[in-house]
């Protein structure tokens, strides 16, 4: 069996100092590639994800490891020209097979403002669009913000915001993406599909208080799904509050599967062929 961890942050502390045996119990699980996500602390650090997939490169004893670079909207005000050439210099890296983690966020009050996460959001799409390289998005629900960010944004809502600026100045150009660590609804997983999006869910998806992401699992076609841990953060049940890691991806492909009552392997098989795919990789 071949289980795709679509996004992973193997060059944050709490993983990078365990890294050996991050990526054997991995390949134990047989989580068999990692795309590991380029956004580092911050810009200056974001080819640490890059500089991980060539450390690995052709290792057969660890999971294959791919990277992407990106700016994190809440990095958005760090995103000036310095930043975003190097982001263009990562892209044209063949290791980088995405422009991400990217979106918007509007979710803590000391997030930079909606202005300056738009204008990075755009530049990182427009670098992406030269490449064509896919986007993976990054979007906290408004719903889900904090008092003081609510007081600060008002109504303004991220993810019409998100879904607006991606269908004018994305969907155009046929490239696709994800949706990364699915936290929306039902409707709003259409809504990504009919974008040309995949959809991705994290361990999230096993918390019994967040149904309606559960009920996005099922909206999604399996031909345009994938799974992922956003490690080291939101480890599934029955670990939650834990450390997570990328063999934890097989603990939510198996949620998934008995969800929508199919066997793991069947769910293994659809998710690496749809990131095989998204990515041109063989």
């Amino acid at each position: 069996m071949h289980i795709v961890d679509s996004h992973a942050h193997l060059d944050f502390q709490t993983i990078a100092e365990d890294l050996d045996g991050v990526l054997a119990r991995a390949l134990a699980a047989d989580v068999r590639t990692i795309l590991a996500v380029g956004i580092g602390d911050n810009p200056d650090t974001m080819h640490r994800a890059r500089d991980l997939a060539a450390r690995f490169a052709g290792n057969a004893g660890v999971p294959r490891i791919v990277a992407s670079a990106g700016i994190h909207p809440q990095e958005a005000a760090a995103a000036g020209p310095q930043a975003l050439a190097k982001v263009k210099e990562l892209a044209a890296d063949p290791l980088v097979v995405a422009i991400g983690e990217i979106g918007l966020d509007y979710y803590h009050a000391d997030n930079p403002d909606i202005s300056v996460q738009h204008e990075a959001f755009l530049a990182q799409m427009e670098i992406a669009r030269q490449f064509r390289k896919p986007i993976l998005i990054h979007c906290r629900t408004s719903e889900l913000a904090t008092p003081q960010a609510r007081a600060r944004y008002g109504d303004e809502d991220a993810a019409a915001d998100l879904f607006r600026l991606i269908e004018q100045h994305w969907t155009p150009h046929g490239i696709g993406g994800i949706m990364h660590c699915f936290s929306g609804n039902a409707e709003q997983a259409r809504r990504s599909l009919d974008l040309g999006f995949h959809v991705s869910f994290a361990g999230n998806v096993t918390y019994s208080r967040f149904p309606s992401i559960r009920e996005a699992v099922q909206a999604v076609p399996l031909h345009r799904l994938l799974v992922e841990t956003d490690s080291p953060f939101l480890a599934p049940q029955p670990h939650k509050g834990e450390r997570n890691e990328p063999a934890r991806t097989r603990v939510t492909a198996e949620f998934i599967a008995k969800e929508r009552g199919i066997p793991v392997e069947e769910l293994a098989s659809a998710t690496t062929a749809n990131f095989e795919r998204l990515f041109w990789l063989t």
